[in-house]
C-alpha cells in the first residue's frame, strides 16, 4: 500500500466528515468541464483521484492554518497537477483560469508543490511499528525471497539547468554522468509504493554521504526500526541495514543471491520510471543553485505523493513517450570493509540459497 491501511482509513474519514462550505457546493469543480479522456491527457490522473487530492489539499490547507489561496481550493491544485503532468502550461488549462487566477502561474504552482510536498507527513510512510515492518518484509521476501527486508535504496538524479558563468557552483551540479542535476534519496517497497523521500543535493553528491547524512539513514543505523535491511546499489557501503549485491560471485548461491537483489533493484528503476513519465516536469527541473534545492525537493516531494496516491486509486500509467532512462548512480566512494556485515550476508546467503543436500 502507499500507506498504512489505518491511516488510509483515517484520511478517508477526515474527509468525509469535512463538509464542505455552502460557497463549495454551488460552485462546480473546474476540472467537471473536461471528459475523463481529457482529463488525463492534461493532468495524466483519473477523476477519482483528481476528487480525492482536490479534498486532501483542501483539508490541509484548513487543519494547518494555510493562508487562504485567491483562487479556490480546485483551481489552486489544477494549476500544480497541469504544471507536474507537463512541465508547462498547457493552452487548455490555462484559458480555462485565466481568469480565476489573480497571482501568477508559476508563483501558484509553487504554492501547491509547497502544500501537496506537506502531505508526505501522511501519504509516504515508513513502516514505523512492528507490526508493519513484520508485514512489509514478508511481501519483499515473497517477492525476492530475500527475509528482513524493508525496502530499496537508492539515489535518483533529476536534471536541472546551472550557469556555467558560475563555475564554482556549476561544478557542484556536474554528476558522476556528465550533465547538471540535483539528486534525492527515495525508498520504495516491492509494489512501487514510494515510503521515503528526502534532501535535495547537488548532483556530484556520493551516495553513501547523501545515506549517512539523512535522517532516515541515522534512524537505520541507530536500530531504531529494527534488525532490517534495505538493498542498495553499488555506490553504498554492505553495513549492518544496507545490503548490496556480492562483487564477485563465487557460488551459485552468490548468483541467485545478486539475481534476487538486482530484482528489487529493478523495482527502482521501473517506480522512478513512472514517477517521471507521469509527472514530466520532474524530466528537468529548470534552473537552480545551491540556495534553491528546498524548492526543488517541494516538487520532488509533491509528486511522490501524488504518485503514492495514483497508485492507491490504479490509475493507469501515461503512454511512454520517450525511452526509459537508467537509474544514475551518484559518486561512489571507496568501500570501507564491515566484517560483520559481511559475515551477515554469508549467512543470509547460505540460509536462503542453498539448496537441501537431498535436493539436485
Amino acid at each position: 500500500m502507499a500507506f498504512a491501511f489505518p491511516v488510509w482509513l483515517a484520511v478517508q474519514e477526515a474527509l468525509l466528515e469535512d463538509e464542505p462550505t455552502e460557497a463549495e457546493k454551488e460552485n462546480p469543480s473546474c476540472f467537471d468541464e473536461f471528459d475523463d479522456a481529457a482529463l488525463f491527457e492534461h493532468f495524466h490522473l483519473t477523476r477519482p483521484c483528481i476528487s480525492f487530492i482536490v479534498d486532501a489539499v483542501r483539508f490541509r490547507m484548513k487543519t494547518v492554518s494555510y493562508r487562504r489561496a485567491s483562487p479556490p481550493v480546485d483551481v489552486f491544485v489544477m494549476v500544480a497537477l497541469n504544471f507536474f503532468a507537463h512541465g508547462a502550461f498547457t493552452p487548455a488549462v490555462v484559458q480555462k483560469i485565466g481568469s480565476c487566477l489573480h497571482s501568477s502561474l508559476p508563483s501558484a504552482a509553487n504554492s501547491a508543490s509547497g502544500v501537496i510536498a506537506g502531505m508526505s507527513d501522511v501519504f509516504i510512510s515508513f513502516p514505523f511499528t512492528q507490526d508493519a515492518r513484520d508485514q512489509n518484509a514478508a511481501v519483499m521476501e515473497e517477492f525476492c525471497k530475500i527475509p528482513n527486508v524493508l525496502g530499496v535504496l537508492a539515489p535518483v538524479q533529476f536534471k536541472i539547468r546551472a550557469s556555467p558563468y558560475e563555475k564554482e557552483s556549476f561544478k557542484s551540479f556536474i554528476n558522476a554522468q556528465g550533465f547538471t542535476s540535483v539528486m534525492s534519496q527515495f525508498i520504495c517497497d516491492s509494489t512501487g509504493n514510494i515510503l521515503s523521500v528526502e534532501k535535495c543535493c547537488v548532483g556530484s553528491t556520493a551516495e553513501q554521504e547523501l545515506w549517512e547524512y539523512s535522517f532516515k539513514g541515522r534512524e537505520v543505523e541507530e536500530d531504531l526500526h529494527g534488525k532490517y535491511w534495505l538493498i542498495a546499489g553499488p555506490g553504498y557501503h554492505l553495513g549492518n541495514h544496507v545490503l548490496t549485491a556480492v562483487a564477485k560471485p563465487e557460488t551459485i548461491e552468490d548468483v541467485l543471491f545478486n539475481e534476487a537483489h538486482a530484482k528489487m533493484l529493478n523495482v527502482m528503476q521501473e517506480t522512478v520510471d513512472l514517477l517521471k513519465r507521469r509527472f514530466l516536469c520532474l524530466m528537468q527541473l529548470g534552473f537552480t543553485e545551491e540556495g534553491s534545492l528546498n524548492k526543488k525537493l517541494n516538487i520532488i516531494k509533491a509528486c511522490s505523493v501524488l504518485h503514492n496516491i495514483a497508485l492507491k486509486f490504479s490509475v493507469p500509467p501515461p503512454t511512454r513517450a520517450r525511452k526509459t532512462e537508467p537509474l544514475y548512480s551518484g559518486k561512489h566512494l571507496a568501500a570501507e570493509t564491515n566484517i560483520d556485515a559481511l559475515m551477515a550476508r554469508k549467512e543470509l546467503i547460505k540460509k536462503t540459497f542453498s539448496k537441501p543436500k537431498n535436493q539436485d
